[in-house]
């Protein structure tokens, strides 16, 4: 019994140590936000917060056009996140539950697709927006990551073992075409699947530096990781003003994090009903 109890301790308090190793580097952020760049400098750390940090947004105001730039981001993130559910969520249940010619070998090369680097695509990704006409505008950052591999692949996964087959033939039965079973056979049971997806490609996208880079020419179209590099000096950096406007950044996604969380649990519930 004392041994039971001595290894729930134990396991509680690694639990406590975890979680404060992981949330002390936000907490760093939080607090290097409200002080200024010498602070940052200073031995001791400064581990509590400071006065300076209503100067510092309104600095990151003055040099960037930060609203401008999260609209684009939040314009550009949930375009790419609601077609990237709508498609990646076609093919993952057409791969799941229906035969079709060719279907192994399709789900292969999907595979395969997943093993190559993103930046080996960069080049022939731009020639093809050039060629277009989409450089400089949204479509460049929309189209091009509407659908992925991943996405495919996780939906098939969660598909394959969550929609019972028996249901579709019900549905069958019933009249229902592919896209009737897809509406309301299927989705109904994904959601768990979509607050994962949605979640993971909206912060991928939300995050996204290099490709917008590449392809943006003009700033009213800047996207919020493009505006905040702008903070960055030539010659020094007032790394208490970046910190700040990273800390702006970050916030919409721990406000997204929080609000699909129920699903997130939900996820794991399914998961372990079924196992």
């Amino acid at each position: 019994m004392m041994q039971a109890k001595t290894r729930t301790v134990l396991l509680y308090a690694g639990l406590l140590a975890g979680m404060i190793i992981s949330m002390f580097p936000f907490y760093w952020l939080m607090v290097m936000s409200t002080r200024t760049t010498s602070d940052i400098y200073h031995f001791p750390p400064q581990l509590w917060f400071g006065g300076q940090f209503w100067d510092n947004i309104s600095r990151v105001m003055q040099q960037i056009d930060f609203a401008g730039a999260f609209f684009n981001t939040l314009f550009v993130a949930g375009s790419v996140t609601l077609l990237v559910l709508f498609f990646d969520s076609l093919a993952g249940f057409a791969f799941a539950k229906f035969d079709f010619p060719g279907k192994k070998a399709l789900f292969i090369v999907l595979l395969a697709t997943m093993m190559v680097p993103s930046q080996l695509s960069l080049v022939p990704s731009f020639v093809m927006m050039a060629t277009f006409g989409w450089v400089g505008t949204f479509k460049a950052l929309i189209i091009p990551g509407m659908v992925n591999a991943f996405g495919i692949f996780w939906i098939r996964q969660y598909a394959e073992e969550s929609i019972p087959s028996e249901l579709l033939d019900a549905g069958r039965m019933d009249g229902c075409g592919f896209f009737r079973l897809y509406w309301n056979v299927a989705l109904p049971i994904l959601r768990p699947a979509f607050a994962f997806l949605g979640a993971f490609t909206f912060i991928g996208a939300w995050n996204d530096y290099l490709w917008p880079l590449i392809v943006l020419t003009d700033e009213r179209k800047f996207t919020l990781q493009i505006a905040l590099s702008q903070l960055n000096g030539i010659y020094n950096t007032d790394y208490a003003m970046v910190i700040s406007g990273t800390l702006l950044a970050v916030l919409p996604l721990i406000i997204l994090f929080l609000f699909i969380s129920r699903q997130f649990i939900s996820d794991i519930a399914a998961g372990a009903v079924k196992d």
